[in-house]
């Protein structure tokens, strides 16, 4: 893949990241507002965090459009590369927040509000900014993550050490990822639990007629726990494993394939994140459909009254409203 080719595609995927991210910011904002939910919260977070990923990597996108010859001063390139890490090191620290607040959701449903008021919900946030800004501009502050011998060409491995990403992978990364999949595989099994709960509620009959609400939750709890666990897994761990790789065997030369595909690869996760944590909520479809609808009456108000004059024996509100059944079916 060439320089421009491949500038060519973090812009197209930057400014997909930028667009989807900041309308689920909008909706989330405005749903969060009206609900005043504070677990929704930290999927605000998770969107303001992937936008700004969309939004720094367009400062890569000049790098890789510039000439050859071009030379980047080494303290701009760490800091360049330093805005990219903190982002997505925020973006990865939400989802894992965000897999505990929904374990708290379930575990302890009674005290969850008691627990994840407004002030735990503010430090949880700026302990999370703050984390990732650590990780991201550890660099800045240990000058001995950066290379010795940099040659002006501004690119992750050729400003940072191996070891950076090696510190990253098995204090960050790594123990994130278990506590991920533990919290995911946790809910599995209460999801599990209350479908046999159910299932010995039922009367006899009952269960002959409609077998299968077991089945039926214990599919949904599954197929959500491994789109959440396999997205996450698939986007990221090829990275940080190839990384290894190539501090384990520096002869491989593996910092192409790291840098061209693996490292994108990880931020399309940037992209998927709102359709998997923001869509997949039935509030946030309720909102986004509303959304919608009332655009279409600002937007085509003469298409509106025309409908409304096509059905004058109708009363009720000229503005529909969408349950959350409808979205169901």
């Amino acid at each position: 893949m060439g320089e421009f080719s491949f500038g060519v595609i973090l812009a197209i995927l930057s400014l997909l990241i930028m667009a989807v991210n900041i309308f689920v910011v909008v909706v989330l904002v405005q749903l969060i507002w009206k609900s005043r939910c504070l677990g929704l919260c930290f999927i605000l977070n998770l969107a303001v965090a992937d936008s700004l990923v969309g939004f720094t990597v367009t400062g890569l996108v000049t790098e890789e459009l510039s000439s050859p010859e071009h030379q980047t001063p080494q303290n701009y390139c760490v800091l360049r590369m330093a805005c990219v890490t903190f982002p997505s090191a925020a973006s990865i620290i939400t989802v894992i927040l965000v897999s505990f607040d929904r374990y708290l959701t379930i575990k302890h449903p009674f005290q969850y509000f008691k627990i994840m008021c407004g002030p735990v919900v503010g430090v949880c946030i700026g302990g999370l900014w703050l984390l990732a800004c650590l990780v991201g501009f550890l660099p800045m502050i240990v000058h001995s993550f950066q290379q010795k011998n940099y040659q002006g060409l501004c690119t992750f491995f050729k400003v940072f050490q191996p070891t950076y990403v090696l510190a990253i992978f098995c204090v960050g990364f790594f123990p994130g990822f278990f506590i991920f999949i533990y919290f995911h595989c946790h809910l599995l099994k209460i999801a599990s639990l209350h479908a046999q709960q159910i299932q010995g509620l039922e009367p006899i009959g009952f269960t002959a007629t409609c077998p299968g609400p077991k089945c039926s939750t214990a599919t949904k709890a599954l197929r959500t726990v491994a789109i959440l666990v396999g997205c996450f897994a698939v986007l990221w761990s090829p990275f940080f494993i190839g990384s290894i790789v190539q501090i384990a065997c520096q002869q491989c030369l593996l910092d192409h394939l790291l840098e061209r595909y693996l490292w994108v690869l990880g931020v399309c996760n940037s992209l998927v994140n709102p359709l998997i944590y923001a869509y997949r909520q039935k509030e946030v479809r309720l909102q986004i459909c509303q959304m919608f609808l009332c655009m279409k009456i600002k937007v085509f108000p003469l298409f509106h009254v025309n409908s409304q004059s096509r059905a004058p024996d109708r009363t009720g509100p000229s503005v529909h409203t969408i349950s959350l059944a409808h979205l169901e079916e």
